[in-house]
């Protein structure tokens, strides 16, 4: 008895002795590493790396940049099966512990001392967030005692909702996913709150390996997971056991989900990453979690997209076909399994509105032909989808138009298709050719819609910023606005005639030609701009001097470097990108001013907070001597021509559309923008432009609170557009003419306008002070008394209006002193 009394004694003092040893080894170790520990009070300012997100206007996101997908949540956001799951998992004793489970890890050394083996972990959530936040993945003990100290102080600087919130927020779960609520639409597609019992036991069972448990690259092993995480609720009377045989029969539903991307314009996204990492530096720009607002709308935007596009499309399938992508068996071989000719489609890119086929049945006697698409889809192309299928020779010949599909494909060859209009599928090709569309708001310069080419993931190339081309004639507006400026009118009349230039220094003539080569004579100026006569733009720039002109456009905000200083400056040789020239068209829609392009509206905070507005300069009359630049106010923008001037060449636009005369009469004359009379608008303008030889074409033009530029070439600019015929039945040497401005480059800006104006109402004509009205011959724009098909009426600034009537005899004087001499009668020969 004395033995074991003894032995009690002995064993009570052995395991005090014992504890104050531990306690106090274990206080040692803590003051050893007390200065290295950091401080934890830090994780309830914790900022997580959350993607940059861009949308339009009108809320739909474009795109997202950062290196981890991740949505933060508040703790209220969580759902409790989540947490049920979680805790049932990883840390059953989560409430009841203060950081280190005592319990669990007896358990798991005792595991060690039986196995020899580490088959138990014994971290509790908030070790692991302080392993997440403070320290690396080593496996060592040094760390290992590191991060028992700092679970100590996290749970004594926050609660465990806190804890909870940080380790939900903080986990990694593959595919770039951080936290569950990225997972689960990562995953899933879904918000947290819409997965069911099994989708988050899925989640949570990739704690232990995202890779290993991956449902997305090891469906198994994540199925037997899962699994095991749903007996972990039911052993803890999470579920049922009815309830957990119906959630283990449920299939893996899991799928690899990108951003939800609701308007895709990349080219859009990519402005806007540009500008963030100019402004924000790449680290905050893509981990800060901003939402950036651009000026865009997604009605306009995908208008835009499909505008260029089918375009695009029409443009290529005038030209010809160029034959198939490439050919999978030859006539003579054993024809592919379906199996084979789908692993071969995988493979293949699509681009815009392309779709990769293969040809399987061919049917000349009702002139179609089917083919078999990568989701393994059968269909029929008819012959209306086609019959546009000439051979391509060059850019300006075309084959024999063809009778029968078997002249245009063959069994096993790989095409490109795309829905019709009508819906209808029809044989296609990837364009040769690039264009770009923008179209600006004239009032503040926000961009409504921008694409830069046909697909950016084709190329990535921006035509709409970076690519420098010759205007052609949609330079003509800004040598007419100088001409007004130094005393012309929209009535001055200047000879159409052929002009010929003795160049001394070259030894050669200059002749710009009018292209048609069609010269009327004397020709109001409303008349030349409408029809794009080049040699009255060229007497134009001599009369008001070169000078003068390029000092005039430089107002636009053209750069003086980008103008050349001599005449063809008048027909357009200057180059510049889409986006300044539909700057510089503003001026004449709103009045005069011209204002700065801007693509980024707001940038806001995950907190609301909005750290970025742009202030728009404003097109404003009223406003122009009433705001103090002092003041956070809104500022108008500068001022490029007068009021006047903006009206008259604006107005004269609108004859580019819809000519003038008298058609009954049989005095009516068409501008080069007749195309655009489909829109069945007054309350449009516009310009055509087309390069030498038709390497570039444009339309620049404006609707109510939009302009737009249009434009049609090759990247290469040694190519041409060339010429087509106007329909596949007339011989291969008969040919349309070239490519111009008109018939290449409007027909977008017409697709384009005919969505965005739609339901809009006509812009009602504001003359803006000192505009009269005058009533004037048609044909010497002198005063008329006639009402009759030989006169019309025209503006003016108050001031500038023909002074003298009009003389009907056989020679009327229509000698205009204004004109500077360039004015002959009609049919004669022009002075220079």
């Amino acid at each position: 008895m004395n033995f074991v009394k003894k032995f009690l004694i002995y064993f009570t003092l052995f395991s005090i002795f014992c504890v104050i040893l531990g306690v106090t080894s274990i206080y040692a170790v803590y003051l050893h590493f007390k200065d290295e520990l950091p401080p934890v009070n830090t994780l309830k300012q914790v900022e997580f790396q959350t993607p940059m997100k861009v949308y339009s206007a009108d809320g739909k996101l474009i795109s997202q940049f950062g290196e981890k997908r991740r949505i933060p949540l508040q703790f209220e956001q969580i759902p409790q099966p989540l947490i049920d799951t979680l805790l049932a998992t990883e840390d059953a004793r989560f409430y009841s512990h203060q950081g280190v489970d005592v319990i669990g890890i007896f358990r798991a050394a005792f595991a060690v001392l039986v196995s020899g083996n580490k088959t138990q972990g014994a971290s509790t959530l908030t070790m692991q967030v302080a392993r997440g936040f403070f320290l690396t993945r080593d496996k060592t003990y040094i760390r290992k005692i590191k991060e028992i100290f700092i679970a100590l102080h996290i749970e004594q600087e926050l609660t465990k909702e806190e804890i909870l919130t940080l380790y939900i927020n903080k986990v990694e779960l593959g595919y770039r996913a951080f936290g569950f609520g990225a997972a689960a639409q990562v995953y899933y597609g879904k918000d947290l709150s819409e997965l069911n019992i099994a989708q988050f036991a899925m989640l949570t069972g990739l704690l232990k390996a995202p890779t290993a448990y991956n449902p997305l690259r090891n469906p198994e092993r994540a199925k037997f997971r899962r699994d095991t995480v749903l007996w972990r609720l039911k052993e803890t009377n999470h579920l049922t056991e009815s309830e957990y045989r119906a959630a283990i029969q449920q299939p893996l539903t899991a799928k690899y989900h990108g951003a939800q991307i609701e308007l895709d314009a990349p080219y859009i996204a990519e402005m806007v990453r540009q500008e963030m990492v100019e402004r924000f530096g790449e680290e905050i720009a893509y981990t800060k979690g901003y939402q950036v607002y651009t000026s865009i709308t997604a009605k306009a935007q995908l208008a835009a997209q499909n505008a260029l596009r089918e375009n695009l499309h029409n443009y290529d399938e005038r030209h010809g076909f160029r034959g198939p992508v490439s050919q999978l068996w030859q006539q003579t071989e054993l024809a592919w399994t379906e199996e084979q000719i789908l692993q071969y489609l995988d493979k293949q890119s699509e681009f815009g509105l392309l779709t990769a086929a293969v040809i399987t049945a061919i049917d000349d006697e009702l002139k179609r032909f089917q083919f078999i698409d990568k989701n393994g889809s059968y269909a029929w192309v008819n012959w209306s989808g086609m019959s546009w299928a000439r051979a391509f020779i060059d850019d300006d010949h075309q084959g024999e138009a063809p009778q029968l599909p078997s002249e245009i494909v063959k069994v096993g060859e790989l095409v490109y298709l795309r829905k019709s209009n009508h819906s209808e599928w029809q044989l296609s090709q990837f364009p040769d050719a690039s264009s770009a569309l923008v179209a600006l708001n004239p009032t503040n310069g926000a961009i409504i819609a921008l694409t830069g080419g046909y697909d950016f993931y084709q190329s990535e190339f921006n035509r709409v910023t970076q690519a420098k081309r010759q205007v052609g004639s949609n330079i003509k507006p800004f040598i007419y606005s100088a001409a007004l400026e130094h005393g012309f009118t929209l009535a001055s009349i200047i000879n159409d005639a052929p002009i010929n230039q003795w160049d001394r220094q070259q030894g050669t003539v200059w002749r710009p030609r009018n292209s048609p080569p069609v010269y009327d004579g004397p020709t109001r100026m409303r008349t030349a701009l409408a029809k794009s006569k080049n040699v009255i733009s060229v007497r134009l720039l001599r009369s008001v001097g070169l000078d003068n002109v390029v000092n005039h456009l430089a107002q636009f905000g053209f750069s003086p470097h980008d103008l050349p200083k001599n005449e063809s400056l008048a027909l357009g040789s200057a180059s510049f990108t889409p986006l300044e020239l539909a700057s510089a068209y503003t001026a004449f829609a709103n009045g005069g001013f011209v204002v700065e392009p801007y693509l980024i509206d707001r940038v806001v905070t995950p907190e609301g907070k909005v750290i970025y507005s742009a202030n728009p300069k404003i097109a404003c009359t009223e406003c122009e001597l009433s705001v103090d630049e002092q003041q956070n106010e809104t500022l108008p923008a500068k001022r490029a021509i007068s009021a006047q001037n903006a009206f008259l060449i604006a107005d004269a636009m609108q004859s580019t559309i819809w000519g003038g005369g008298n058609w009954n009469k049989g005095t009516g004359w068409n501008g080069t923008g007749w195309r655009a009379q489909a829109l069945k608008r007054t309350d449009i303008g516009g310009k055509t432009g087309t390069t030498n030889e038709a390497k570039d074409t444009w339309f620049s033009g404006y609707g109510p609170n939009i302009v737009v530029t249009s434009w049609v070439g090759f990247d290469d600019h040694s190519r041409a557009l060339g010429s087509t015929r106007p329909n596949p039945n007339l011989a291969s040497d008969q040919v349309f003419g070239k490519e111009f401005g008109a018939q290449t480059a409007l027909p977008a800006w017409i697709e384009f306008l005919a969505v965005v104006l739609d339901g809009a109402e006509k812009q009602a004509v504001t003359l803006p002070e000192k505009i009269v009205s005058v009533r004037i011959d048609s044909e010497t724009g002198k005063l008329t008394t006639s009402s009759d098909h030989t006169s019309l009426f025209e503006y003016f600034v108050r001031g500038t209006a023909p002074d003298s009537y009009v003389e009907r005899d056989p020679l009327p004087d229509i000698l205009n002193a204004e004109a500077a001499g360039e004015v002959t009668q009609k049919g004669t020969e022009g002075i220079f």
